[in-house]
């Protein structure tokens, strides 16, 4: 990559977001703001929420970017028919949406912002996963040895599930796991 004239700034405490972006082989510091709104208004399209959390994010930087950062900013979704399936409250909420994505194909959507002292870049990719028909006992194996309470749709596809479970996969792998790294490479060697 070109060296860039920014210091990159990854506004995530995600593992899997530090992993990616450290794939990239550029260097970068973390940076999260704390109690940063994650909500978005009822009446917003579902594939429209992921950008959406992700330029809130990136407003809450605005303020404290200097002038040789670049602050990136992202939110994954997993939508299922209209659905937005978040974060798991419980593993009961977990098991729910494991089965609800049983047998299905879905949409992972991941919005990013790019943002520096003089202009933003917002946009997402998506990418279609399609799952087996689990079973109640995958699922509940899943749910008690990996505790995926932590990942949008209660899963991991580079965990066990994606390894047993995932039959087909339309777009980015990358995008999958949290942060759509080749168009983020993309991004910053055509506009940074």
């Amino acid at each position: 990559m070109k060296d860039l004239k920014y210091k990159l700034i990854l506004a995530s405490n995600s593992p899997r977001r530090k992993e990616l972006l450290a794939g990239l082989g550029v260097p970068f510091e973390v940076r999260v703001l704390q109690d940063i709104d994650e909500h978005y208004p009822e009446n917003l399209p579902v594939n429209e929420v992921a950008r959406y959390i992700a330029k809130e994010k990136a407003d809450a930087y605005r303020r404290i970017v200097a002038a040789d950062e670049l602050i990136i900013t992202a939110d994954t979704v997993v939508i299922v028919g209209d659905e937005i399936l978040g974060k798991p409250v419980d593993e009961a909420d977990a098991v729910r949406m494991l089965k609800l994505l049983s047998g299905r194909t879905h949409q992972v959507m991941t919005g990013v912002c790019l943002l520096t002292a003089e202009k933003e870049r917002c946009f997402d990719v998506t990418t279609d996963v399609t799952f087996k028909a689990l079973t109640d006992e995958e699922i509940h194996y899943y749910v008690n040895r990996y505790r995926p309470f932590d990942k949008a749709g209660a899963y991991g596809i580079q965990e066990w599930i994606g390894y047993i479970g995932v039959t087909g996969l339309n777009g980015s792998y990358y995008n999958v796991m949290g942060l759509p790294v080749q168009r983020i490479y993309q991004e910053l060697t055509i506009h940074y």
